[in-house]
């Protein structure tokens, strides 16, 4: 398959910076007549006769106009990104200049690239394996420190020597197995089954520390939903102000002030968390507020982790306590935070509260304890310290790949133990290798590529 896929003939072309006007843009061109193209178009000199990886500097003209003053990049294949040789023309950033170059590219022979195009290329040209051109789309939408170190991990190439390793030791077995199959009849064991039950001990092992590592990864690419949740006037709105550090939502003395949730993005230690500010919940014959407290409940279901706020001069401990009962019931991930401690006391709060764990008592209003609640809120998603040197699962179709390749191995070992013969353990063998091929691109095909590649952004 990849072999057909891979005979591209065209040359395609996009910007490959952000729309928009700029101090510079760069348009890209890949394929077979990228340096006929832009050779056509600049008269300066001959790009032919130019050594790889060079910059040359000159009008970039088009029916006898020039359209700007450019800077060339060339990179001759298979020493480029796509593997083919590629030409970045550097140009000003003003978007009728960009689409003036476009235009002159595309009537010289150059098509318009799809999302993705140029590292799909790339891949199926042997530049880089499936999850590190996934890795470049995660690079790209990376938003913190951690994503950001996680995307680079993999785009390293991380993840695919671990699962390289283990498929190659795979296939060895897999092929001494059915090669014992043909000599069936001379009752041969050329595949050492010690060290492939041993093998399948330890890929198990590593398989269950990366399908693990999904918690941690999809939290690092994706964010948070963190719901903040309680009692008319428990300090929601005022706690949201606080942790963003900025006026964001309204707050009064006036029960039931926010109608609807408010969303915000806070960074804490490279997490991103949704802060989402939800209406008081009541009973009310408001039919506005009734919406709203029935859209907290929605945001309830949906969150990640929940902060329950409650003003700790109102509610008791048994008040408390039925709330626990009921997130624990429902298996919501909550954290409780008890507000306004600045009017009573801490001291006298915290005996008012005595023998119900893990109250973080703090006051908005004063910024009391705030750090303590962003260091809470981090440890309740994420167990531990992020090591983004340690190869991290981000990407859901990773996951669910390595999943069945982890049950395949399962089979394998349980069907040692049982004594199957070799016909039977080199079909979940083949199994396993199949999805572990899936993950690096190695077993593949061509809706798959375009589904993938589709998610990423034009030009690159």
């Amino acid at each position: 398959m990849l072999g057909k896929l891979t005979g591209f003939d065209d040359t395609i072309v996009a910007v490959a910076t952000a729309p928009g006007i700029g101090a510079i843009a760069v348009i890209r061109l890949s394929g077979p007549k990228a340096y006929d193209i832009s050779n056509s178009l600049f008269p300066a000199k001959n790009l032919h006769q130019q050594a790889s990886h060079t910059l040359h500097f000159g009008a970039l003209t088009a029916g006898g106009k020039v359209i700007d003053e450019v800077v060339l990049s060339l990179y001759k294949g298979p020493r480029s990104y796509t593997g083919e040789d590629v030409i970045e023309i550097s140009c000003h950033g003003s978007p009728y200049i960009q689409q003036q170059i476009i235009d002159a590219t595309v009537q010289a022979g150059a098509r318009l690239a799809k999302p993705g195009e140029f590292t799909q290329r790339a891949f199926l040209n042997g530049k880089l394996d499936l999850t590190q051109a996934e890795s470049v789309a995660d690079l790209i939408a990376s938003n913190s420190a951690a994503s950001h170190q996680t995307a680079m991990q993999q785009m390293r190439g991380g993840f695919s020597r671990e699962l390289h390793a283990l498929r190659e030791q795979l296939i060895t077995f897999s092929a001494l197995i059915e090669l014992e199959l043909d000599f069936s009849q001379e009752d041969v064991e050329f595949a050492d089954r010690t060290r492939l039950y041993a093998l399948v001990t330890e890929a198990t092992t590593v398989l269950r520390h990366l399908i693990e590592s999904f918690r941690m990864g999809n939290v690092i690419k994706n964010g948070v939903n963190t719901a903040i949740v309680g009692k008319p006037n428990a300090g929601k709105s005022t706690l949201l102000n606080t942790l963003l550090n900025e006026n964001r939502a309204i707050v009064s003395d006036i029960a039931g002030t926010t109608r609807d949730t408010i969303e915000e993005v806070l960074n804490i230690d490279g997490i991103m968390f949704r802060l989402i500010d939800t209406a008081g919940i009541r009973e009310s014959n408001d039919t506005i507020e009734s919406i709203g407290v029935q859209k907290t409940m929605e945001k309830i279901k949906e969150a990640g982790v929940v902060v329950y706020l409650f003003d700790v001069n109102e509610l008791t401990a048994t008040d408390i306590r039925n709330q626990i009962a009921a997130f624990e019931a429902d298996g919501i991930n909550y954290l409780l935070a008890g507000n306004k401690t600045d009017i009573a006391g801490e001291a006298a709060i915290r005996a008012k509260f005595e023998g119900i764990p893990d109250i973080l008592f703090l006051s908005a209003k004063k910024h009391d304890h705030i750090q303590e609640l962003k260091d809470t809120l981090v440890h309740k998603v994420i167990a531990g310290d992020i090591n983004t040197e340690d190869t991290i699962i981000t990407n859901a179709r990773h996951h669910a790949a390595l999943q069945e390749v982890l049950q395949s191995l399962q089979e394998v070992k349980a069907g040692m133990d049982n004594g199957l013969p070799g016909d039977l353990l080199s079909l979940d063998i083949r199994r396993s290798l199949h999805y572990l091929g899936e993950i690096t691109g190695e077993v593949t095909n061509e809706d798959r590529l375009d589904y993938i590649f589709s998610k990423f952004c034009i030009g690159k």
